[in-house]
């Protein structure tokens, strides 16, 4: 799972988020100790750490789930602050309820107003200068690119946009000086021979094979020489999708798809991942009970039709099968034609616009998931007219069918709501990855991810 370490857990990342987790722990404690009354109250010690690890978890949870540990772009002071102070202000009550229940945990008042106002300090001075470190990409690893073609300007495009890529282009090798943007202070060499001299005097640490067509033109004397001295080298494919967590659809040949790791998968992953499934949607279906009930008489009130809205979908091997939703638009939504869903789409109802927001109207897939046509987590399936017509122009989309479609997804997550061919091919490209890359690791990822979502109302529609 390269990405889930590289993008979510780069190294300084983890850094940061365990500092964070430290200075929160270290002010409660130091705090709760300073105001104690009396040296008896070091035989607490164990009762006040377990107070301060609650604290810090919750607040680092509520941070997490407000977008403060998404490194990508750094927003302006006042956001940040607004941000924090929301996150903070939601873990309060997450606190509250807390105490309430297990009230040998509460802190004083006085004790947690001063902690949150220490913590608040520290916070922000450590927010500040992780800032400036991203900012000028310190502690980056020094990357050397071979070629200057379209995947090269897709890898430098994802460098330069993402503060936290964790890496700098120091150097491009090719035949021709590339023809986009590069970062500066990056070098540009036409002499494949001067590839050992660049890794030695730029100090680089992994070498990215990035031509678009290798035949006859990759350097192999001074790549073999440079693995010898002990450099990782990796071809444009690869790093891409080490970097992005998608996998570069139309730059993929064949011989990558055969020879690369991953898209196997060991029966008794399928067999976990097919008994977490039956488990919890049956759990799901039996605690969903009333919310189903409820919402089946307002659809029933608000406009007539089914309650249940029944589509065919295309499923694991290219099996059709019937996916079940609350009925969230008028009944004659399609009596023109199969149409993708539209941004403010006049076709949804008043309480259908609620059901999706929320994703209560995807519950009755608890069903298609119980009855194993589905998974919790996979690609979503798509409707035989718009499978067919994307088969024929995108190269690789069938292999989306080579395991259960899901109620959530790493395309889901990781991209935007799909209205259009483009968006498509875009959505693909994480559904490759995630087939390639399975494992429960990354199906709690996007659990964790998908909770979000929904409780910020994010990419439905």
């Amino acid at each position: 799972m390269p990405y889930l370490f590289n993008k979510y857990y780069p190294l300084r990342n983890i850094f940061f988020v365990i500092g964070e987790g430290i200075l929160i722990f270290i002010s409660i404690n130091a705090v709760m100790l300073i105001l104690g009354t009396s040296s008896a109250d070091f035989a607490e010690l164990p009762h006040l750490l377990a107070k301060a690890l609650l604290v810090t978890i919750v607040f680092q949870v509520c941070l997490y789930y407000f977008d403060m540990y998404d490194f990508s772009s750094i927003g302006s002071f006042a956001e940040n602050a607004t941000r924090i102070t929301q996150a903070f202000g939601f873990g309060c009550i997450l606190l509250a309820g807390a105490y309430y229940l297990f009230p040998s945990t509460t802190i004083s008042f006085g004790t947690f107003l001063i902690s949150y106002a220490v913590i608040c300090l520290f916070i922000a001075l450590w927010r500040f200068y992780y800032g400036l470190i991203l900012e000028k990409r310190m502690f980056t690893k020094p990357v050397l690119l071979i070629g200057t073609g379209k995947i090269a300007q897709a890898i430098t495009l994802e460098i330069m946009s993402k503060m936290d890529s964790g890496y700098k282009i120091s150097a491009f090798v090719g035949n021709n000086s590339p023809d986009f943007r590069f970062p500066q202070g990056a070098k540009f060499s036409d002499d494949h021979l001067k590839i050992p001299e660049i890794t030695r005097n730029d100090k680089i640490e992994k070498i990215v094979v990035a031509l678009d067509d290798r035949r006859g033109q990759t350097p192999i004397n001074e790549l073999v020489h440079c693995k010898l001295a002990g450099l990782n080298i990796l071809s444009g494919i690869e790093f891409y999708e080490e970097l992005t967590g998608k996998i570069l659809v139309n730059n993929m040949n064949p011989d990558w798809l055969i020879y690369s790791e991953g898209f196997q998968k060991e029966k008794i992953t399928l067999l976990a991942k097919r008994l977490m499934d039956f488990s919890v949607s049956l759990a799901g279906l039996i605690l969903a009970l009333p919310i189903i009930i409820i919402s089946a008489l307002i659809i029933k009130l608000e406009s007539p039709g089914p309650v249940l809205y029944s589509q065919e979908r295309v499923g694991q091997g290219g099996k059709t099968f019937w996916i079940y939703k609350f009925r969230s638009m008028s009944c004659d939504a399609e009596s023109n034609g199969p149409v993708w869903a539209q941004e403010d789409d006049c076709r949804i109802t008043r309480f259908g616009s609620f059901i999706r927001k929320t994703r209560i109207d995807e519950i009755p897939q608890l069903w298609n998931i119980f009855k194993g046509e589905m998974s919790f987590v996979g690609p979503r399936p798509e409707r035989p007219f718009f499978v067919e017509k994307l088969k024929k122009k995108l190269p690789y989309y069938s292999l989306r069918h080579n395991i259960k479609p899901g109620l959530t997804g790493w395309a889901q997550i990781s991209y935007r709501y799909g209205a259009s061919e483009e968006d498509a091919l875009r959505k693909l490209e994480y559904d490759l990855y995630y087939i390639k890359n399975l494992c429960f690791r990354m199906d709690l990822l996007i659990a964790f991810q998908t909770i979000k979502i929904i409780l910020f109302q994010k990419g439905s529609r």
